[in-house]
């Protein structure tokens, strides 16, 4: 059984189970107290009521964050000639075509967060489909990451765009922020996702859409927000 720290446990303590919090309050009650060590990840989840085995009732997107995630991407590029350049004068970390999907295939290379390519490209990303798919960085056209904008696409992941899809349990997780922000920031991070997964509905979802949220720290305790407040907030 694993061992309930101190930190937890008196971070438990602070929230009331049976309650569901606004948003700015479950915001408060997250920033309380002391910390890890480390500058925690918050993190953002959202349970819907949608069946995900049926692709009309899938939820995914993506959307740049009004204050990012803390944390600047390590991003790759698929692209040749032009592009490639362009990519390079955009701040991409990596850029290349066969020889990156060579040393991704071969030595298991993963070094990056985000994976952009041009279309011509696709068919050497597409070798790298169950590679790239499982860690949910293949490169998709409906989130912007197969482009010929490539600049524009390097330049959003770069600001903090964040990617979100529902899972095979219907919730959806997503990176909000650092402990370390203030707290409307977080509050803004999160209405912004909050948004546009309520606008991302899918028509064929029946009954209530949006079931549950929570916010938490990687080191702590989930808390539950009123799902009809948060989406005022939003």
């Amino acid at each position: 059984m694993a061992r309930i720290s101190k930190r937890y446990k008196a971070s438990s303590e602070r929230i009331d189970k049976d309650r569901s919090y606004a948003l700015d309050e479950a915001v408060a009650i997250l920033k309380e107290g002391d910390g890890a060590k480390f500058d925690e990840s918050v993190d953002l989840a959202m349970v819907l009521g949608v069946d995900p085995k049926h692709a009309d009732q899938m939820v995914r997107g993506a959307l740049v964050l009004p204050h990012g995630v803390g944390k600047t991407a390590r991003v790759l590029v698929f692209a040749k000639g032009e592009k490639e350049a362009e990519a390079r004068d955009a701040g991409a970390d990596f850029v290349g075509a066969e020889d990156l999907a060579k040393k991704i295939q071969d030595e298991g290379w993963l070094d990056f967060d985000r994976v952009i390519a041009t279309p011509d490209m696709m068919s050497v990303v597409g070798r790298l489909g169950k590679i790239l798919g499982p860690r949910g960085i293949m490169p998709n056209p409906k989130l912007g990451t197969v482009t010929m904008d490539v600049a524009k696409a390097v330049g959003e992941h770069k600001a903090g765009k964040v990617e979100y899809r529902v899972d095979k349990a219907g919730i959806i997780h997503v990176g909000i922020g650092k402990r370390s922000f203030d707290a409307q920031k977080l509050v803004d991070n999160a209405s912004a996702i909050i948004d546009v997964v309520v606008k991302a509905k899918p028509a064929a979802s029946k009954g209530t859409y949006v079931k549950k949220i929570s916010i938490s720290t990687t080191m702590g305790p989930g808390i539950r927000i009123d799902p009809a407040t948060a989406a005022q907030a939003a």
